[in-house]
C-alpha cells in the first residue's frame, strides 16, 4: 500500500508558514505522464492534504522537459473493454473533480508543456500561472488522437475562458503559449522564470476569487445560447468533415452540450470512439510522430549555432527564416541584395503572424542576415545549399565553399531529386554532404527528409537528424535514390489523376474523390501548388520514359504552370482555386457503391487513384529507401498529408485488404 513515505512520483514539501509545494517528478521517464500509479499516489497526497489542510497548495513539475505532457498514452492503447474505457475516464474524473473540491486555494505553476490530462489537472486548481518564455504551451489535443479530454476539460475550459474558444481549442487541439493563455484568462498571469515562485506564493494566498468566463462568452455556457453555439459547431465539423472520418469532434461538442462535460453520462459515446478504428490508427500516428521525434534526439551531437544558406529563393528563404524564427543565427547568400529581399519580407510575415510581440519579431530578424558575399561560411557549423535542380552548378558551389568552411561543419543539400553520388563527385571530403530535404511550404510541413548514401558511416546523418530535432521538424532518414520517399509516391499518385483528366473526367471530380477521402487537397490542386513543371520533373524521373499524361503537355505549352502562373488545372484567384460543382456531401463512399451524389465520381475512383502511392510506398519499403513500413507511413503521413485516420498508406492496404477477405457474416 502506497504511504506519503513511499511516494515514487510526486514529493510534498511544507514551508514554515503552512504553504505546501508538490512537485511532479515521474520516475523513470524523461517527462511527466498521467499514469494509474502516478494518478493514485495523487490520490494519497490529497488524504494527506485532508488531513492536515495547507495554506495553499502549489502544484509544478520536478522536470526540465515541462508541466504534464498528458496522460499516458500507452494506457490507452492496451484498452480492450468498454468497462475499462470507462473506467480510466472514471479515474481522472473523479480525482480532479476532487481536487477542485479541496478547501484550501490551489495553484498550478506552468513551465514548458501543459497538454491533455495535465491541462484538466491544471484547470482543477484555482489558479494558473504560466512561464513567460518559448515553449509554454497550454492545449487539450485529445482530438488529435481521436478522442476527447474526458477527466474534467470539457467541463471547466468553457467555464474558465468561454465556450467558442473553449470548444476551438478542442475540436483543433491547437496550443495556447503563455501569452494567449493570459489573454484568454486560462492563466491568471504570465510571469518571468526568475520570478515564478514569489509570484506563486503570492498568487495563491491572494484570497482573489478564481478566474471565470465573462460576456458573451460566459451566456454560451447557458441555454438557449449554448444550443446555438453547438449547432454552429457541429456545421463547421461537418464542413471540414463530410463524411465524418473523425468522430470524436462531434462527440466533444454532444458531451459539452448534453452532458455539461461529463463523459461518463454518455456511455455510448465513450464506447464508440475508444473503440473506433480512427482512435487506433490516430494513436499509431501519434507513435510514429514520437519516432520521429526520437530521431532528432541524438546523443553527443552539438547543437548547431549558426546556420549558412545559398540561395534565397522560396525554398531557401524560408528555410532561412525558419531557422533563424528557431533561435539560430542565420546568414543568407545569394548573388544581390534584390534576391533576397524578397526572402526577409516574407520572414517578416511569418514572424509577425506567429510571435506577434514586436520585440520578438525584431529579435528573429536580427538572426536573419543578408550576406550576399558569403561571410557567413567560414562561422557556419551547416551549410545548406538550396539553388536550382542542376547538378553542375551545385557541384561548382561546393566546390567554392569547401576550403572555406570550418573543418566540422556539415554541407547539406535541398536538392528534391538529385542523387548525393552525383553531386558529391570533386568533393575533398564527400562523406559530410548530406541531403536535408524540406517540403513546401517550409512553416508548415512538419517532414524533413535526411538523405544518405549507399555505405555511408552514419555520423553525417546523425548531425543531420540533430539539427532537424533543433528546429522543431519530423527527421526522415532516408536513402539516396530517385524521388526518395515522398516525391517517389506523390509522383505517381498525381499522374495516376492526370490520366484519369485525359480519360474526360473533370478535374473537380478527381480532386472531390480524394478529399472525400480523407486527403488535405486533391491530387490536381496539389500539382498545381507545387507546380506542373515540377510535378513533370519528378514524373519524367520515376516514369521510366513513359509519355508524360496528355493534360499535363498541354498546359505547360501554354505556360500554364498552376498557381504561380495563375491557371493550370484550375484557374487561381487570391491564391485559391476556383472550382465548379465541387460540393462534397455525405453520400456514396469513395471506396465503392454508386456514383457520386454531387461530383459523379464513379465507383471505386479512390482506390484507384491511391493504389499507385500505396505500391509506390511498398517499393521504397521494400528497396531499402526507408527502414520499414511505420517509417515509409510515417513519412507519407507527415510529408503529403494523407489521411490520418487510415494509420498511413501501407497500414490502410493492409487493413483494407483483410476486411475485405473477411467472409460477409463475419461483419
Amino acid at each position: 500500500m502506497t504511504t506519503m513515505d513511499t511516494l515514487s512520483h510526486w514529493r510534498l514539501d511544507r514551508d514554515p508558514d503552512g504553504l505546501a509545494r508538490l512537485t511532479f517528478d515521474r520516475a523513470g521517464s524523461a517527462v511527466n505522464a498521467l499514469s494509474a500509479d502516478t494518478m493514485a499516489e495523487l490520490a494519497v497526497v490529497l488524504d494527506a492534504l485532508d488531513a492536515a489542510p495547507p495554506a495553499g497548495l502549489i502544484i509544478q513539475s520536478g522536470k526540465a522537459t515541462g508541466f504534464i505532457v498528458g496522460a499516458d498514452v500507452n494506457e490507452f492503447a492496451s484498452l480492450d473493454t468498454p468497462e475499462q474505457a470507462r473506467g480510466l475516464i472514471a479515474r481522472g474524473w473523479n480525482l480532479f473533480n476532487r481536487l477542485a473540491a479541496v478547501r484550501y486555494p490551489t495553484l498550478a505553476l506552468i513551465q514548458g508543456h501543459c497538454l491533455g490530462g495535465g491541462l484538466e489537472l491544471a484547470l482543477a486548481c484555482r489558479y494558473r500561472l504560466v512561464a513567460d518564455q518559448p515553449g509554454t504551451s497550454l492545449a487539450l489535443p485529445e482530438v488529435m488522437l481521436g478522442i476527447f479530454p474526458g477527466w474534467g476539460g470539457m467541463l471547466r475550459l468553457p467555464q474558465v475562458i468561454g465556450a467558442p474558444a473553449a470548444l476551438d481549442m478542442m475540436l483543433t487541439g491547437r496550443g495556447a503559449d503563455a501569452r494567449r493563455a493570459a489573454a484568454l484568462g486560462l492563466a491568471d498571469a504570465r510571469v518571468p522564470p526568475r520570478l515564478l515562485q514569489a509570484a506563486a506564493r503570492q498568487m495563491v494566498l491572494s484570497k482573489k476569487p478564481p478566474r471565470r468566463a465573462r460576456g458573451i462568452g460566459a451566456w454560451a455556457n447557458r441555454w438557449p445560447f449554448k444550443a446555438l453555439v453547438a449547432s454552429r459547431a457541429r456545421k463547421q465539423i461537418a464542413a471540414k468533415d463530410p463524411l465524418g472520418h473523425y468522430p470524436a469532434a462531434p462527440a466533444i461538442v454532444t458531451i459539452w452540450e448534453k452532458h455539461g462535460g461529463n463523459a461518463l453520462q454518455a456511455p455510448d459515446l465513450i464506447d464508440a470512439i475508444i473503440s473506433s478504428d480512427t482512435a487506433r490508427n490516430l494513436l499509431r500516428v501519434f507513435r510514429l510522430q514520437e519516432r520521429l521525434k526520437a530521431n532528432g534526439k541524438q546523443t553527443g551531437v552539438t547543437p548547431a549555432s549558426h546556420v549558412h544558406v545559398v540561395g534565397a529563393g522560396t525554398m531557401g528563404g524560408d528555410i532561412a527564416a525558419w531557422c533563424a524564427y528557431k533561435g539560430l543565427t542565420v546568414t543568407l547568400q545569394d548573388q544581390d541584395m534584390a534576391r533576397i529581399a524578397p526572402a526577409i519580407e516574407r520572414a517578416a510575415t511569418l514572424y509577425a503572424r506567429r510571435l506577434k510581440d514586436p520585440r520578438l519579431v525584431r529579435a528573429a530578424l536580427d538572426r536573419l542576415i543578408p550576406d550576399p558575399t558569403g561571410g557567413g561560411v567560414p562561422r557556419a557549423d551547416i551549410i545548406i545549399e538550396a539553388i536550382s535542380e542542376q547538378p553542375e552548378a551545385k557541384r561548382a558551389l561546393y566546390a567554392s565553399l569547401e576550403p572555406r568552411m570550418k573543418a566540422d561543419a556539415l554541407l547539406a543539400t535541398n536538392t528534391s531529386s538529385l542523387s548525393l553520388e552525383t553531386l558529391r563527385s570533386g568533393l575533398a571530403r564527400p562523406e559530410r554532404l548530406v541531403g536535408i530535404h524540406f517540403f513546401n511550404p517550409v512553416a508548415k510541413m512538419p517532414l524533413v527528409e535526411v538523405v544518405h548514401a549507399e555505405g555511408d558511416s552514419g555520423e553525417a546523418t546523425a548531425r543531420a537528424c540533430a539539427f532537424v530535432g533543433q528546429i522543431d521538424k519530423l527527421a526522415l532518414p532516408v536513402k539516396s535514390a530517385p524521388g526518395f520517399l515522398v516525391n517517389a509516391v506523390l509522383a505517381p499518385y498525381m499522374l495516376q489523376a492526370m490520366r484519369s483528366v485525359d480519360d474526360g473526367m473533370a478535374p473537380e471530380t478527381v480532386d472531390a474523390a480524394m478529399v472525400e477521402f480523407g486527403m488535405p487537397m486533391g491530387p490536381l490542386e496539389l500539382a498545381d501548388t507545387v507546380g506542373l513543371d515540377i510535378a513533370r520533373a519528378a514524373g519524367e524521373q520515376l516514369a521510366g520514359g513513359a509519355e508524360p499524361p496528355r493534360c499535363l503537355a498541354e498546359r505547360l505549352a501554354r505556360g500554364d504552370l498552376g498557381k504561380k502562373s495563375g491557371k493550370g488545372f484550375y484557374a487561381w484567384r487570391d491564391g485559391k482555386p476556383v472550382k465548379q460543382g465541387t460540393a462534397v456531401k455525405s453520400g456514396a463512399a469513395s471506396l465503392g457503391g454508386d456514383h457520386h451524389a454531387t461530383t459523379g465520381a464513379p465507383a471505386g475512383l479512390a482506390q484507384r487513384l491511391i493504389q499507385p502511392l500505396v505500391d509506390a510506398t511498398l517499393e521504397r519499403v521494400q528497396s531499402g529507401v526507408v527502414a520499414d513500413a511505420d517509417s515509409a507511413d510515417a513519412g507519407v503521413i507527415f510529408g503529403t498529408g494523407f489521411a490520418p485516420f487510415t494509420g498511413g498508406p501501407l497500414h490502410y492496404q493492409a487493413s483494407h485488404a483483410w476486411r475485405s477477405s473477411k467472409p460477409a457474416h463475419a461483419e
